[in-house]
């Protein structure tokens, strides 16, 4: 293979694994045009059609397939090496862009990564906030968090908090107005503090088990509706209705008496919140430094 054909083979990776050229050539930092050209010039001199383009997306052919089935682990390994070998000169350094909800970052990201940070200057994370099922590589994530059974197969998962419970909350001065309800089913009697979910827009059912463990949702209906968690809990505390939210979010306020929990023995526990990226992630010393940090301890 002539030495030319390197820096074209890199491209053909980079456009498959984004399924785009509108996304690989800002990863590249090169014009669509330009990418466009590359490929089209790689597959001339090779002979062979790599890529099959659609208005729509970009896969590859049976013939890409097989060679970026040679390519890839090879790049993984020269990437990693080079990598290596960067980060025996000095402190760890890079750039780590994790995808998360607000509510994981702010009860557990922040709190874990905010003194290692502190000792190690060279190290940089973006938080990108995001509720729906964000695929890392299009959003040019190196990983992300959910709840342990949300995590995708193909993805290793690391646990960074505990076990959660998902409780129904309200402000003493509503249910003294209101009533408690018994069942999930009375929840349709009473005003309820929305989440929209931003992956599909639909509104977030509220997830309960019944006595024999069987699981079940609940639609509810009310004055407020948010896109994120955290202002959920504040207009349940500022008495427009009930809420469902993690326990650890409102621990502090039912702590003080600022919110009461019902439906108790309705409340699921999760699975704790698991950092996951894809196996094919190249360990840089930023990323170790994030994933030391972040790991559960016993």
């Amino acid at each position: 293979m002539l030495r030319e054909n390197i820096n074209d083979l890199i491209a053909l990776s980079v456009v498959a694994e984004e399924r785009s050229f509108t996304r690989a050539a800002a990863r590249l930092n090169v014009s669509q045009s330009a990418l466009s050209h590359t490929i089209k010039a790689l597959e001339t001199r090779l002979g062979l059609r790599l890529l099959t383009r659609t208005t729509r997306s970009v896969s590859p052919t049976l013939e890409g397939e097989d060679l970026l089935a040679t390519l890839d682990p090879c790049f993984e390994t020269i990437e990693a090496r080079l990598q290596a070998l960067t980060d025996t000169q000095g402190e760890p350094s890079g750039i780590v862009r994790i995808v998360s909800t607000d509510y994981a970052i702010e009860t557990l990201l922040w709190p874990k990564l905010a003194p290692v940070l502190k000792k190690h200057p060279a190290v940089k994370v973006e938080f990108v906030m995001d509720y729906g099922y964000t695929d890392l590589a299009s959003a040019q994530c190196d990983a992300g968090v959910r709840y342990g059974e949300q995590v995708s197969e193909g993805m290793i998962a690391t646990r960074i908090g505990p076990d959660e419970r998902m409780v129904c909350v309200g402000a003493p001065a509503y249910f003294a107005e209101r009533g408690t309800p018994q069942t999930p089913q009375e929840l349709s009697e009473h005003e309820c503090v929305n989440l929209r979910l931003s992956n599909h827009g639909a509104l977030y059912g509220w997830e309960f088990t019944d006595r024999d463990g069987r699981e079940f949702r609940v639609k509810v209906e009310g004055q407020a509706c948010f896109n994120t968690i955290a202002p959920v809990a504040t207009a349940a505390r500022d008495g427009f209705g009930l809420a469902f939210v993690p326990e650890r979010l409102v621990a502090t306020d039912i702590a003080a008496g600022r919110l009461a929990i019902c439906l108790e023995e309705y409340s699921p526990f999760f699975p704790g919140m698991h950092f996951y990226y894809p196996s094919r992630q190249r360990s840089s010393s930023a990323f170790q430094v994030v994933l030391d940090a972040l790991r559960e301890r016993a």
